[in-house]
């Protein structure tokens, strides 16, 4: 191979150049993103960034002089608009053909949106919209309501109150983390937030914004209505896919790749964007968390490089979120989970870890500041232990 494209200056593919150039690829390296910005980290954007207590210059994933290192031609503020597989062309917005021999899908998603929004109506997934809803907590917000209960809407919640802002959360499922953690363990951050001051409406959804030039308020399908001098809507993502319409690309809720994460013949797909099935679960998924994008920008890479000699990509996936004084971590799958037991602490204490089986079979654990069981437990989620083996292992 002479050139590569990337397409999709994150995280992945960072981590997807990175891997190219310490595998010994020399040749061309073309790095497109539809922002302005080199890759950058995205976790603090609702936490440390968003608080003010970090600066532009601590979500930089790379020094300057290591981007120069890379040897990497960028295409900033320059969108991928087509693809042809074939050839490995790749149009941008510009109009402008990069021609290659391989191609890094790594587009990651966007943040979805409601309609009717307005002046005073943030989503948070970049930096210049942490940005934009840092400056507004700095004017003086007094009221912010927040669409979403997810990772998104919690960890703006808990940075708001830390800022002494009053805040309304507003959640249609009964608890927070319902689908990702299960309503028992939902329910204990549902308590963790109210004991903050947290306004926390459960089973009630969005039916509009108010206000004129700017809002001043949602109004519930109950037919509620919270004032607000800022919203933050936090309602999960969608994967950056529209690009690859007419490619002939297997596209399903992601770009669809095979379990080596190849999509088609020099083509591969990393991070936010990827669907692929993951052979230790036995099942397809894509996942939207900073450890696979790493993991998977690396394996995409040599994938690529060193074709089918690199075996399937089958790793137990592992998040974590920060909110008010508790480190809440997940390692492993826990879709369509039929038994859950606390095995270290308790929820009245707010510190404990659970854990999550599937089948008779291991399948995750949950951690409320117990970083060192999640870890443990996520090395017998590895070896597929039996969940009566793991009830009985000494950690």
């Amino acid at each position: 191979m002479k050139a590569i494209t990337i397409v999709g200056a994150s995280l992945a593919g960072l981590r997807a150049a990175e891997t190219l150039r310490r595998e010994g690829f020399d040749g061309t390296i073309n790095v497109v993103g539809d922002e302005v910005h080199r890759p950058y980290d995205r976790p603090p954007l609702s936490k440390q960034f968003l608080s003010g207590e970090w600066d532009r210059g601590r979500i930089e994933l790379v020094r300057p002089e290591s981007f120069d290192d890379l040897n990497l031609t960028w295409h900033l503020g320059a969108a991928a608009t087509a693809i042809d597989p074939t050839n490995h062309a790749v149009t941008l917005a510009s109009g402008e053909v990069l021609s290659a021999e391989g191609v890094v899908i790594a587009t990651g998603a966007r943040a979805r949106t409601l309609p009717g929004s307005m002046a005073g109506v943030h989503t948070l997934r970049t930096v210049d919209d942490a940005q934009a809803v840092r400056q507004a907590f700095d004017s003086g917000v007094d009221r912010l309501v927040i669409i979403g209960s997810g990772f998104i809407g919690a960890e703006v919640a808990a940075t708001a109150r830390e800022r002494g802002i009053d805040v309304t959360m507003i959640e249609m499922a009964m608890q927070p983390f319902e689908r990702s953690l299960g309503a028992e363990v939902g329910s204990v951050l549902a308590e963790i937030h109210v004991e903050h001051g947290v306004d926390l409406r459960r089973g009630v959804g969005y039916k509009a914004f108010v206000g004129g030039d700017r809002v001043s308020g949602v109004e519930l399908t109950d037919g509620t209505t919270v004032n607000a001098d800022l919203v933050v809507v936090g309602i999960g993502v969608l994967p950056n896919t529209e690009w690859l319409d007419g490619s002939g690309l297997a596209v399903d809720d992601g770009v669809v790749c095979d379990e080596t994460s190849l999509v088609a013949p020099g083509i591969v797909a990393a991070g936010d964007v990827a669907r692929w099935p993951n052979q230790h679960f036995g099942d397809s998924m894509r996942v939207e968390h900073w450890d696979n994008a790493t993991t998977q920008g690396v394996h995409a890479a040599k994938r690529l490089l060193h074709g089918p000699t690199v075996g399937p990509y089958a790793p137990v996936p592992w998040f974590w979120t920060d909110q008010y004084d508790r480190k809440i971590q997940l390692a492993g799958r826990t879709t369509g989970f039929d038994r859950f037991d606390v095995v270290e602490g308790s929820f009245a204490e707010r510190r404990f870890a659970g854990l999550y089986a599937r089948g008779g079979v291991l399948v995750a654990v949950v951690g409320f500041n117990r970083p060192r069981h999640v870890m443990r437990y996520r090395a017998l989620i590895e070896a597929k232990t039996p969940y009566e083996h793991a009830l009985a292992a000494e950690i």
